[in-house]
């Protein structure tokens, strides 16, 4: 899960909380999960704006083979090395997969063609077609191949790979990549004899990894990723080569106390009901509600815009008044959260009285008085009604009055001016947001049962997303069904809700590819499928348009826009499906199944040639001593009320994790410009300030 701008602001927010990777200057690691996809991204398309770039399929898997090794020998795992692959994924993550599929080719579309308008000769071989990424294409089946080739030989001949366990999840066994490492960590933690000074480091480009490592409350995790570069030209070529590239390690162990200073004010409050772990589980639940894969951001609450510190300092003035918090292991506290909800809906209101303060001033200079005609006709007729019953009564009894009585009625009719005013202000609101479902969500009417189910659809979504991150998928089916999410105002009375989810089971991998790929990348499917994206007569071609609609929608970036696609509605999918299946060849079938995990490890005692399918570039193993093992598929699944172990461990200092327990200092936040990412950041910095120890010395 991508949440655009965090990593960047808790970098900014946070300064010492990672540290560039110096050969034999890091910890020693236990375990070593890499998410691959992001390996396998950089290695077949690093630099997407150059339209002549060509690459052979041998030439990525090389790539690979070296990134990998590359990792590996930084690292150093002691005891598990574990490359997850994305598999089939749950369908709320289809939604924005299919999203960044369509973009995609729409993007490569328009680059070739303005390369081709300037007279530019562009290579006759076929250009890399990135959506090939994604389970059950040709390419993945080959990389799977070539990845079980990988592994038996590192094995067999590499003596630092004999000493560990090796798994490979690959594109057959269903879930994200990072999900499928996480839960074999909670199977792991769940075990009777787990050690709770395991040490975890977890590769991977997407910043949601934080909140992934952080529900294990496991306290030695550190994050190990490429170097980020802001600022620079979108053009300029990434390096791919692992050597000459920048590594940084984010520790966990840093970013617990910086939560723990980041609410400290809440100790006061609290007193011995302060539990950090708690603490933590709440940061990670409002770390979801300004960016997550699954629903779509809230209107007007975006990271460049100051909402984490909204999020905390509402926090922090709700939490002592609740009793208990918000995110209970994964569960959705749902009356502590509506609690927070109203509170934190304070800020729909001040984010449209400024748009109100700028529609009065608009008003000073042409004269129109409402943002909205229909909100104005509706407030002048409201208005109107109550003078005509007033203007008679009040002529007469203010004649009667005494002069300083007439002063005290001046001052009252100043007063209904204003309360004439905030009724103007809520009149205006509450159009404003009938606007935005009718724009957005184009329905006629906006009623209360409209919003109330709004209020469910993203409440559970929320409750959909914390199992996910706690417990492992909990419904394959589940999706949110809106491309806009409601008012943070409007998601009200939700403490009764009952949310049940359905398991329901995952897409085959074919059913999954129609699900997510446009037709321009019509040629990863089987033949008998490529009809269905294209011809007029296909009873699912409208999930298939040739053209359409983004809407930034309060963001910045063409990459961060809503994708208006329409949903694919699975009946109809697999119904239109069916009549191809039996079709199917031999070879096609066998790459639209589900597998197991597999678990290697290196056996003297078993000697076997390897062959490979490539040797031409991979020579045969002759010498083969590996044995493998499957995992049964939900052999690591945990049930709902499953607690990841949390063991005091503030007294435990393992070299190379740091911590501040032991340094004497004083924390504040100030904004201070520390440069990170090689610009000086904006907001406000978590100052760190040594203390002179007892001898003196800081």
């Amino acid at each position: 899960m991508g949440v655009p701008k965090f990593y960047r602001w808790i970098s900014e927010r946070y300064p010492c909380l990672s540290e560039v990777v110096k050969e034999h200057k890091i910890p020693e690691f236990d375990n070593l999960y890499l998410d691959m996809n992001g390996i396998i991204h950089q290695c077949s398309h690093p630099n997407d704006e150059d339209v002549h770039f060509r690459i052979s399929e041998e030439k990525i898997f090389a790539d690979i083979f070296h990134y990998l090794e590359v990792l590996f020998r930084i690292i150093k795992p002691r005891k598990v090395f574990f490359m997850a692959v994305d598999g089939v994924a749950p369908r709320a993550k289809m939604n924005q997969q299919r999203g960044r599929r369509f973009r995609s080719a729409k993007e490569a579309e328009e680059k070739i063609k303005k390369a081709l308008d300037k007279g530019e000769v562009l290579p006759t071989e076929a250009r890399f077609d990135s959506n090939c990424i994604t389970p059950g294409t040709d390419f993945m089946a080959r990389l799977q191949e070539q990845l079980k080739y990988f592994v038996h030989n590192k094995v067999s001949n590499d003596k630092l790979w004999q000493n560990v366990k090796v798994f490979l999840s690959g594109h057959e066994t269903p879930g994200e990549g990072e999900h499928k490492i996480m839960e074999f960590i909670r199977s792991e933690n769940a075990k009777s004899n787990h050690d709770p000074n395991t040490r975890h480091c977890l590769y991977g480009l997407d910043a949601d990894l934080i909140m992934l490592g952080l529900t294990s409350h496991e306290h030695n995790f550190s994050l190990l990723r490429e170097e980020v570069r802001f600022g620079g030209k979108k053009s300029q070529k990434r390096i791919t080569a692992p050597e000459e590239t920048t590594f940084h390690l984010l520790h966990l162990s840093l970013m617990r106390e910086y939560i723990d200073y980041e609410f400290s004010e809440l100790k006061h409050h609290l007193g011995s009901g302060y539990d950090l772990e708690r603490i933590i589980d709440d940061w990670i639940l409002m770390g979801f509600l300004v960016g997550n894969d699954f629903i779509p951001h809230l209107p007007h609450l975006h990271i460049n815009h100051d909402a984490l510190p909204l999020l905390y300092k509402t926090y922090i003035c709700v939490l002592p008044s609740l009793g208990g918090y918000l995110n209970e292991n994964g569960h959705l506290n749902l009356r502590n959260f509506e609690k927070y909800l109203e509170k934190l809906s304070e800020f729909d209101r001040e984010h449209f009285r400024e748009v109100f303060v700028d529609l009065k001033w608009f008003e000073s200079k042409v004269g129109n008085k409402y943002l909205n005609e229909s909100a104005g006709l509706a407030a002048e007729e409201e208005a109107a009604s109550r003078a005509g019953r007033k203007t008679e009564d009040s002529s007469i009894h203010l004649a009667a009055l005494t002069s300083s009585e007439k002063v005290d009625e001046q001052e009252k009719g100043e007063l209904a001016d204003e309360e004439e005013e905030d009724e103007m202000f809520e009149t205006e609101f509450r159009q404003y947001k009938r606007t935005y479902y009718m724009t957005k969500m184009g329905v006629d009417l906006v009623s209360d049962e409209f919003l109330a189910k709004q209020a469910k659809c993203y409440v559970e979504g929320i409750q959909w997303i914390l199992h996910y991150y706690y417990h492992g998928v909990q419904s394959w089916s589940w999706y949110y069904p809106y491309h806009y999410a409601p008012f943070l105002s409007d998601i009200r009375n939700i403490s009764e809700l009952k949310l049940t989810f359905d398991l329901g089971k995952p897409f085959m991998p074919f059913q999954q590819l129609l699900a997510v790929l446009p037709a321009a990348s019509k040629e990863l499917l089987p033949e008998g499928y490529r009809d269905l994206m294209t011809s007029p007569n296909s009873p699912i071609i409208e999930y298939y348009p040739l053209d359409f609609k983004t809407d930034l929608n309060g963001k910045q970036q063409e990459w961060e826009a809503v994708v208006l696609i329409p949903f694919i509605d699975e009946t109809c999918l697999l119904a239109a499906m069916e009549p191809f299946t039996n079709k199917l060849t031999k070879e096609e079938k066998a790459r639209n199944r589900h597998s197991e995990c597999a678990m290697y490890s290196y056996d003297p005692d078993m000697i076997f040639t390897y062959t490979s399918s490539m040797p031409q570039l991979f020579p045969n193993i002759v010498h083969c001593h590996v044995r493998e093992v499957l995992i049964p598929m939900n052999a690591w699944h945990v049930p709902l009320d499953h607690v990841s172990k949390r063991v005091d461990r503030s007294s435990v200092y393992f070299c190379g994790f740091p911590t501040l327990h032991h340094i004497k200092h004083k924390f504040y936040k100030k904004k201070s410009g520390v440069v990170v990412f090689q610009q000086s950041s904006r907001g406000e910095n978590m100052i760190l300030d040594l203390l002179p120890s007892q001898d003196g010395e800081t």
